[in-house]
């Protein structure tokens, strides 16, 4: 856990997505100690905010479709995994493995797909701090954890991250019908951001996050 430091971010133009539904243009932000973030404003200027204010920070940057490898096809009438828990499911050979199958079953949700995520977000480092400030095993931002029941505090409690991330989880399953690079899409830009695409937003960090997770549950990504 990162206390007392400024972990300053050198980026490119980024949309800072308030819990209000606002949003702000930034040229880059620095998470300062845990509980607050510097947002260098586009016009100039920086505003900080509480870490619990802003929902998440998304690259406002549209990559031009030829920069991008194509994502696999969808195939809605045969989905390329089960998102939703299935009596068979066993525990994944990973650290906290029995955290994603008692939350699987739980929620009703394939706890391999949780040991992906987690592995791509985190590489199962429950006291993991990104840059943006989300933390945990799932790389939630606080916002998002309170609003499916989890506090800030609690993040780093293997436990409650997982159970934060699987209540996401199961939202985004039902809000995107099941479609697994929509509902991974939500996860790492934001649900109003594949609102606003009609899909998969043209941003490369997320596209890659998608191939990541695929990858890891060894799904072809040709087909």
């Amino acid at each position: 856990m990162l206390l007392g430091v400024c972990i300053a971010l050198s980026a490119s133009a980024e949309l800072a997505l308030l819990t209000n539904g606002d949003f702000l243009r930034i040229n880059g932000h620095e998470l300062v100690e845990e509980d607050r973030l510097r947002l260098d404003l586009e016009e100039g200027g920086a505003l900080f905010l509480p870490i619990d204010r802003v929902e998440r920070i998304v690259d406002d940057e549209v990559v031009r479709a030829t920069d991008l490898r194509p994502l696999p096809t969808r195939r809605r009438a045969q989905p390329v995994i089960d998102l939703r828990w299935i009596a068979e499911d066993h525990p994944p050979k990973v650290p906290y493995g029995d955290l994603f199958l008692e939350a699987g079953q739980r929620f009703q949700l394939n706890p391999h797909l949780l040991s992906a995520m987690a592995r791509a977000e985190s590489a199962f480092d429950p006291q993991a701090l990104s840059h943006k400030g989300a933390r945990g095993l799932l790389q939630l931002m606080p916002a998002t954890a309170e609003r499916f029941g989890v506090r800030r505090g609690e993040l780093y409690d293997p436990r409650r991250n997982v159970e934060a991330a699987a209540r996401y989880l199961d939202f985004l399953i039902r809000e995107f019908d099941g479609e697994l690079d929509l509902v991974l899409a939500a996860y790492n830009a934001g649900e109003g951001n594949v609102r606003k695409y009609s899909g998969v937003p043209p941003f490369r960090e997320t596209q890659d996050y998608i191939r990541r997770i695929y990858r890891f549950l060894g799904i072809d990504q040709n087909g």
